[in-house]
């Protein structure tokens, strides 16, 4: 009997290993990434370019026209979304893509914050957080899966690098070391 269970463990271990490959790969890089949100952006990378403009854009009733103006210097005015005073003297304009625009309206020096997408981490933290309800179930199999994989690698191996050996100390040490970050 044991040694159907171990049969079939490596079996379900092997193929269920190879179908998740990528999902584990896709969570691992993700996972990584958002681990250390407080040293980067994992989802984009951030461009600022200083100007100065001699457009006035103080509070007026025709601000919106001086600033479609700005856009065509600095940027595009295609991209313009909103903007609002901050402060009395400064303005912050809203772009497409989540960019912006900040300038001292007394002065005219400004800053332009250009948000870009970066490849492979933007895509992976995506999946990451369940976009759509598909995505939910199959990442809920793949935690099934990952349950699997857990529980048939302690049927795979006998012997004294089996559950009753070694990998019995290293399976007690992966579940005291979680364990005790929770407690500490």
């Amino acid at each position: 009997m044991l040694k159907k269970i171990r049969k079939w463990s490596r079996i379900l271990h092997r193929d269920f290993g190879f179908f998740f490959i990528g999902t584990t790969l896709t969570y691992a890089i993700s996972g990584i990434a958002l681990n250390h949100m407080s040293d980067w952006n994992p989802n984009y990378s951030i461009e600022t370019h200083n100007f100065t403009s001699t457009i006035s854009l103080k509070k007026t009733t025709f601000v919106k026209n001086n600033i479609l103006q700005l856009l065509d210097e600095i940027d595009d005015r295609n991209n313009y979304k909103k903007h609002y005073y901050p402060k009395p003297d400064q303005l912050k304009i809203f772009l497409a893509g989540g960019s912006s625009i900040i300038i001292n309206t007394t002065n005219g020096k400004g800053m332009a914050e250009y948000l870009k997408k970066r490849p492979l981490f933007y895509q992976s933290n995506y999946l990451h957080y369940n976009p759509t309800r598909a995505w939910t179930w199959f990442s809920d199999a793949f935690a099934i899966a990952l349950i699997m994989f857990a529980l048939s690698s302690l049927f795979m191996i006998k012997g004294k690098k089996g559950i009753l050996g070694r990998g019995g100390i290293y399976a007690l040490l992966g579940i005291i070391i979680p364990i005790l970050f929770l407690i500490i």
